[in-house]
């Protein structure tokens, strides 16, 4: 397969303030590998997830099957007249092999199923529609944060991905890491976020996301990665001070750099004890990318020789030249 050239994933949201990475505490030692490194990531999710709502053009004018069947935007489709689906193809495939009767749609709306049944439309041109927008997967780039040495597990992004339109957090059911290059950067405006523009090829995986959460997705590293630093102790909220710290960003090639940034606020001070916001202070870094840009997200922050946290969201401030603002969940 060829390259796939693509933006930061879309559910990059910038309004949460969330955990980089959960429960590192449970690792026997305490110590991580410290990454850094831009991947590529595919998920395949359980199920087919409705994306939205739309009429299907029929001889006799506009038909709305899905709506008034009771089909809801975010709802996730999981089988077909008791078939389980994985994909859109396979769904419409299902849906064309009943002629038009009546299908019975399994879906998982919020903590429970639900079965809804659907009497498909026949668009003008022949083939019958439910009317729904569909999405099966997603695909984009984001930053490792750790390795554990000892299992290779893995955490990266410091935040869910979530579907784009819903704001549904994406079921996995497989999932792939794949070696990825930046190849552009978009600059940090003031009012505005960058982001990275990064390619690779879906084929190259080194790795397999097993979980998707609202702090990150995880899984195991099977490949090989760039030159990696050696393990350093996790640090807990107690440990962040505010001041100087650096982080580890790829935003050229596929070169992992180490950049000074400055803790303006902690997780211990706000009450919270797991966010902070750092403000990036590295000229090199700064006339690279003008700050933090969407796709950093998973960037470690390291302090007095500890992992202390991940970058998880920009902050845009209208008012600040750089707009090199962020936000960050600590470990532990």
């Amino acid at each position: 397969m060829g390259k796939r050239w693509l933006k930061w994933l879309p559910c990059a949201a910038m309004a949460w303030i969330l955990a980089a990475v959960a429960a590192v505490t449970a690792f026997a030692d305490g110590a991580l590998i410290p990454v850094g490194e831009t991947v590529g990531i595919q998920i395949e999710m359980e199920g087919v997830l409705v994306a939205g709502l739309t009429d299907v053009q029929t001889a006799a004018g506009p038909a709305s099957p899905a709506e008034d069947a009771g089909l809801k935007t975010g709802d996730m489709i999981l089988a077909v007249d008791g078939r389980a689906v994985e994909t859109a193809a396979e769904l419409m495939a299902a849906v064309e092999c009943g002629g038009g009767a009546p299908v019975a749609v399994t879906v998982r709306r919020d903590s429970g199923t639900r079965c809804i049944t659907v009497t498909p439309a026949r668009e003008a041109g022949g083939g019958l529609r439910l009317g729904l927008w569909l999405r099966d997967g997603v695909a984009g780039i984001g930053t490792v944060t750790y390795i554990d040495p000892a299992t290779g597990a893995f955490g990266a992004l410091g935040h869910g991905v979530n579907d784009v339109d819903t704001g549904v957090l994406l079921p996995v059911a497989d999932g792939d890491v794949c070696r990825a290059t930046i190849v552009d950067v978009k600059r940090g405006l003031s009012g505005a976020p960058g982001e990275l523009a990064g390619s690779f090829d879906p084929g190259d995986v080194i790795g397999c996301i097993s979980t998707n959460t609202t702090c990150g997705i995880f899984g195991t590293i099977t490949g090989s990665l760039g030159a990696l630093r050696p393990a350093m102790p996790v640090g807990g909220a107690e440990d962040v001070r505010k001041g100087p710290a650096t982080i580890l960003a790829c935003v050229a090639g596929s070169k992992v750099e180490e950049y000074d940034v400055e803790i303006a606020r902690t997780g211990m001070a706000s009450g919270s004890g797991r966010d902070l916001s750092v403000h990036v202070t590295d000229p090199d870094l700064l006339a690279k990318t003008g700050g933090i840009v969407q796709g950093m997200s998973g960037s470690p922050i390291l302090q007095n020789g500890k992992l202390i946290g991940a970058v998880t969201h920009v902050c845009v401030i209208a008012f600040m030249p750089t707009g090199d603002y962020c936000f960050m969940g600590i470990f532990g």
